[in-house]
């Protein structure tokens, strides 16, 4: 069995190692840093430090009988290179040389070929210079006149690059430590927050953001100083992994075929799992909101500062180098997170996308109350709506995140008003921070604590209600207001169908027994209760209290004019139309053609209205009933039977 052994550190020696890996290839891969070894995926077998020159590299092979090695070393790696091609002559190994494709345009650039070259040529200039050459060969711009303040130094991240960099006199803000490559975003940010009016780059091609940096540099109006690639003999990595995918008898890998994972950071910090570690280390960009790219440091670039799903995805239309992005979202990436429209949008024609899971808040901010959270119900009132006090009111225990400290105040207000203001909240302050903390209390007592910037909270209800239907009409607070009895209530609830987040209309609500009866079942939804008497409508207000129903909002007009402005309804109940039933069906079905409608009636006239409607708009008519209840009353030793008036229940649909 062929055993390959890949030198590697660049972009290329990892996608091939991956490669090859996956399709069953026994893979090893030798790096020079620890940061290069975090690259790979878990199938290959990554080794890290020097096998010590030519000579070392031939026994290296000669011991664990490699029959095939692949130089994918960076270009300027030049020493490194010859020694692999010696060894391998030495051990009598295949040997495969894989170089960058050939760079962009470099017009306008001030070609050279050494770094000694770039030295000179800049030593009679003024201004502040940006090297991005590494560490290696630092000392050389000594030589620069001046240079401890006009040369800023960006070197890798890591501690050998960092301390060599001090030592030679590149220190505070001469100072860059930092992984590319970058994207060209960020290397405009960097010229122009060191208003560098020379940068000197290799030239690293594509995968060495070669590209971004010209570009950046052209729009920062600074003179690039390029040196020269070093004359390479190799091939192409496309060429390369078409010869293998020969000898080894595999299928080539996609073309195009790019991979997106989005990567859950928990909190951030120490509860970052070793999974989102790796897959944040592999990646080749990060995209994600400001604090998210923070949580994770300096060691991963380039980054995109981006969350919105649309913005990321044209930002890999534009940049087609990149091959393996990593996207970060707090917490989990399946609990209100930007995962799930990435996941949707992302063509899965070009992009393999997977998922890394994380600490979800709601896990977190539990094990630190010592809340247990198994009989939750898990909810999110940031920067969407949530009928937070329904929720609160029928569960044990009730998890949500919060706009901030308003969205603190404003849950323990609405508590307060619908009732529930003795119950206890725990909320947890910028979770996973230095500033973390914890304010426990009274819904009630709520109001004059300090809160942090990122707020969730846990609301524990040792006595939940139950959600009821077919509510007794005497629970409901009347006045002189009609009110539509419970028996035909019920039905009329029962025929529309709701789910639990629909959006209603209740037309001619009255006192608001449909209206509380619809929110109650539509408890994710939401129920606009349209009434043209102010007494009524004040009753609908006094009833949405008494059933913690806050998922209701009462609107004072008659329709169809005041429900002109309203969102579209999935639903509509119609219980009163003050001879307007045609026009309110007409606004009902322009606003949505499928809209599911039940429309009462108690005169004859208002039945034939009905049927009028249902032929002129061409409805289609599902059932039309007649309902005719009689309950009982007792007298003394009997009970007598009280008939009620019948009701027409139709039930119609636009289409």
């Amino acid at each position: 069995m062929d055993r390959v052994l890949i030198f590697g550190g660049t972009t290329e020696g990892m996608e091939i190692a991956d490669w090859l890996a996956a399709n069953g290839v026994d893979v090893s891969v030798r790096v020079a840093t620890e940061y290069g070894s975090t690259r790979y995926s878990d199938k290959v077998d990554v080794q890290l430090g020097s096998c010590g020159g030519a000579e070392g590299i031939a026994d290296h092979i000669r011991k664990n009988g490699y029959n095939l090695v692949i130089d994918c070393t960076h270009p300027y790696a030049v020493t490194i290179s010859e020694h692999v091609k010696e060894g391998c002559e030495s051990a009598g190994t295949e040997l495969i040389r894989v170089k960058r494709k050939d760079s962009a345009d470099t017009a306008g650039t001030v070609c050279v070929g050494s770094l000694d070259e770039a030295v000179d040529y800049l030593i009679g200039k003024e201004g502040n210079i940006l090297s991005t050459t590494g560490s290696k060969e630092l000392d050389k711009y000594t030589r620069i006149p001046g240079f401890e303040e006009r040369v800023i130094a960006r070197v890798l991240s890591v501690p050998d690059s960092v301390a060599h960099a001090a030592e030679l006199g590149f220190r505070g803000k001469n100072l860059i430590a930092a992984q590319g490559p970058f994207s060209e975003e960020m290397d405009f940010a960097m010229i122009r927050q060191c208003r560098a009016k020379y940068v000197v780059t290799k030239e690293s091609g594509s995968a060495g953001g070669f590209e971004e940096k010209l570009s950046a540099a052209r729009r920062a109006g600074a003179k690039v100083v390029v040196i020269a690639r070093p004359q390479d003999s190799g091939i192409p990595p496309e060429e390369a992994m078409k010869k293998l995918a020969e000898r080894f008898k595999i299928p080539m890998p996609e073309a195009g075929k790019r991979r997106i994972t989005i990567v859950g950071i928990g909190m951030g910090g120490e509860t970052l799992t070793r999974a989102a570690a790796k897959a944040i280390a592999s990646a080749d960009l990060i995209a994600g909101a400001d604090r998210m790219v923070e949580e994770v440091g300096s060691t991963v670039s380039p980054i995109l500062r981006e969350y919105v799903s649309d913005k990321i995805l044209a930002h890999l239309d534009s940049n087609p180098q990149y091959r393996n992005v990593a996207v970060l979202v707090s917490g989990d990436v399946g609990f209100y997170s930007a995962a799930k429209k990435l996941i949707e949008k992302a063509d899965r024609s070009r992009y393999d996308v997977s998922a890394v899971c994380g600490i979800s808040t709601a896990v977190y901010l539990s094990s630190k109350a010592l809340i247990p959270w198994e009989d939750a119900y898990l909810v999110s009132a940031h920067g969407r709506y949530a009928n937070l006090i329904g929720a609160i009111d029928t569960h044990p225990k009730t998890f949500t995140l919060l706009e901030g400290k308003n969205g603190v105040l404003k849950m323990c207000s609405d508590m307060e008003k619908y009732g529930l203001g003795d119950l206890k909240v725990t909320v947890g302050c910028d979770l996973g921070s230095k500033d973390e903390k914890l304010v426990c209390g009274k819904a009630s007592e709520m109001k004059d604590r300090e809160y942090g910037t990122l707020c969730a909270a846990i609301i524990e209800n040792p006595n939940p209600s139950k959600r009821r239907m077919c509510i007794p009409d005497s629970e409901f607070t009347r006045g002189d207001a009609p009110m539509t009895k419970s028996e035909v209530r019920g039905l009329s609830v029962a025929k529309l169908r709701l789910d639990e987040d629909s959006v209603v209309y209740d037309i001619g609500a009255g006192t608001g027994s449909v209206t509380i009866e619809m929110a109650l079942a539509a408890y994710e939804g939401w129920v606009y209760a349209i009434e043209k008497e102010d007494a009524a409508a004040d009753l609908i207000e006094v009833n949405k209290l008494k059933f913690r129903t806050q998922n209701i909002d009462v609107i004072r007009g008659l329709a169809p004019d005041a429900m002109k402005d309203l969102p579209a309804p999935t639903h509509a109940f119609i219980g009163g139309s003050s001879g307007n039933l045609k026009q309110i069906v007409e606004c009902l079905l322009e606003k949505n053609p499928d809209v599911r409608m039940v429309i009462n009636a108690v005169t004859i006239e208002t039945a034939g209205e009905i049927a009028e409607t249902i032929k002129e708009l061409g409805l289609v008519e599902e059932e039309m009933n007649n309902i005719a209840v009689t309950r009982t009353r007792k007298v003394g030793r009997y009970h007598l039977m009280d008939a009620q008036n019948p009701v027409y229940i139709a039930v119609v649909r636009g289409r």
